[in-house]
């Protein structure tokens, strides 16, 4: 199959099914740290999609919903229309909380998307989410992925550029602190620096790098791994040494991470895929500890590269050499200390 860069890979379910395993490490209590709901002309993944993929084998108790545009309401002020999506969100995870889709509590946690540069119409808007978000928000995420070559993009939504160095942008990021709301950031590898600068001036603001701190592997980035590899770690190097940080290990199924195994005929195995992150996660751990890396499904996105219960096999085999302690900061510790999740199943 040709695979066009594009966002978002096409799922194939009957593809994915060539490939099944046997699930590792059953009992390991899993937080799914990031994933998208929605109803689109491109696919539909909501409640008995995600379902099903949550209840195939692993033990995920909760999983943490992330901005995706899903759902914004159609009317009123431009400001208040992503107030829809918390509402959706929330709405899911009564559904999950009713036990009908299984004991995981999807969307335990929500991170929304207000316009950080509203100035002060932002406090309306995030109290307003917070009130119809049942106590669930958690944090903010807006598009901030931005590159200079048009054949690269991830995302259906251009933000400007340099918009983390916005004055504006920088007082909304600020606000969020008031509210007790985190920071999630998706950028490139091309972008760490301008995240640093912003992590910086947000001291009181926990920052969570998505997707392995995006290295790009397409465009004016492919063939060049290595040369990727020593600025992604360059960049997210300084990022480590702010004590705000917090990074995601995932994502890697995107097409703009320059990985070709949806070309092939056949869906890569847990193996493969632990092969070629191995640099990455390796690298992530050395830098932030496993305190602050937590694992992400990124589903549906990456769904069009595998399956979920290949991805947290492939991230088992990653923790593989790891003791039970690093496990459990790494699988679900992390991601509920950052979101404030309360554990249900721990012990």
């Amino acid at each position: 199959m040709q695979i066009v860069h594009a966002p978002h890979l096409p799922v194939r379910e009957e593809w994915l099914a060539l490939r099944e395993e046997p699930i590792l490490e059953p009992e390991l209590l899993i937080v799914d740290a990031h994933h998208h709901l929605w109803d689109r002309q491109t696919g539909r993944y909501l409640t008995d999609e995600f379902g099903k993929d949550v209840r195939c084998g692993h033990r995920v108790v909760s999983t943490v919903y992330v901005q995706c545009r899903s759902m914004l309401r159609h009317d009123g002020p431009e400001s208040m229309k992503p107030v829809g999506e918390i509402e959706f969100a929330s709405g899911i995870a009564a559904m999950f909380a009713s036990g009908g889709y299984g004991p995981a509590r999807a969307c335990e946690a929500i991170v929304g998307g207000a316009d950080l540069t509203l100035g002060d119409a932002l406090e309306n808007v995030l109290e307003t989410m917070l009130e119809v978000s049942g106590g669930r928000l958690r944090g903010i995420r807006n598009p901030l992925a931005w590159h200079e070559s048009p054949d690269v993009s991830s995302s259906p939504v251009t933000p400007p550029r340099d918009l983390m160095l916005d004055s504006a942008f920088q007082r909304g990021v600020r606000t969020l602190a008031r509210f007790g709301l985190s920071l999630d950031a998706w950028v490139y590898h091309t972008q760490l620096g301008e995240l640093y600068e912003l992590a910086r001036a947000a001291a009181d603001v926990t920052v969570v790098i998505d997707h392995f701190g995006g290295p790009v592997g397409v465009g004016p980035h492919e063939g060049k791994r290595e040369q990727v590899f020593a600025d992604w770690k360059r960049g997210l190097a300084r990022l480590a040494t702010l004590p705000n940080t917090r990074i995601k290990l995932g994502g890697a199924g995107m097409s703009v991470f320059g990985f070709d195994f949806a070309r092939h005929d056949s869906p890569p195995s847990s193996g493969d895929l632990a092969a070629a992150w191995r640099p990455y996660f390796d690298t992530c751990i050395e830098l932030f500890g496993v305190e602050r890396c937590m694992f992400e499904s990124n589903f549906p996105v990456d769904k069009g590269m595998f399956s979920y219960g290949v991805l947290w096999n492939a991230f088992k085999r990653l923790a593989g050499s790891m003791t039970l302690q690093e496990k459990a900061a790494l699988f679900r510790k992390t991601a509920a200390a950052t979101y404030r999740l309360s554990l249900h199943g721990d012990q």
